[in-house]
């Protein structure tokens, strides 16, 4: 934990197409700055079920199948200009419970502009070397660690 704030809860997601590809999308709030969907975990709510709402909430699609879960939480700090800032100020940053996902739908299922609070105005399937790339750097590690533990999956 940096200082004496706590790691948020959330809950994270690498939906696969069928070629192997993983799902990323550009923050509105950060240009250029791509990532997979995830978001915090409700009170009285399992990382799971966190997950499954996340899909819809973020990305507009209930068609993800989970086919693998993280053996345990991963964490990330924020960098210090972003402390007090980003996660409402209240956190250091985030441990996270990921999870796999197989895309069951057709790319138009995926509506990242017709969702209630719009996070991401761009997506597209990227290789994961891709997406580390694409990815703000203080977040890089837990990604390649994610992708790692589901590599069986993803390859």
């Amino acid at each position: 934990m940096a200082g004496a704030l706590p790691y948020r809860p959330c809950a994270g997601i690498v939906l696969l197409n069928g070629s192997g590809q993983v799902f990323a999308a550009q923050r509105i709030d950060m240009p250029g700055s791509w990532q997979m969907p995830q978001g915090g975990i409700d009170k009285g709510e399992s990382p799971r079920q966190a997950a499954l709402r996340e899909l819809e909430e973020e990305i507009g699609t209930a068609h993800g199948e989970i086919v693998g879960e993280s053996k345990g939480w991963l964490t990330y700090d924020l960098p210090p200009e972003l402390l007090g800032k980003a996660l409402k100020g209240r956190y250091c940053g985030q441990k996270q419970k990921w999870f796999a996902m197989r895309f069951a739908g057709v790319d138009a299922d995926i509506d990242i502009h017709g969702v209630k609070h719009p996070e991401f105005d761009a997506w597209r399937w990227m290789a994961p070397a891709q997406v580390l790339e694409a990815i703000v750097p203080f977040k890089r590690d837990v990604y390649a660690a994610v992708f790692r533990e589901f590599g069986d999956l993803i390859a």
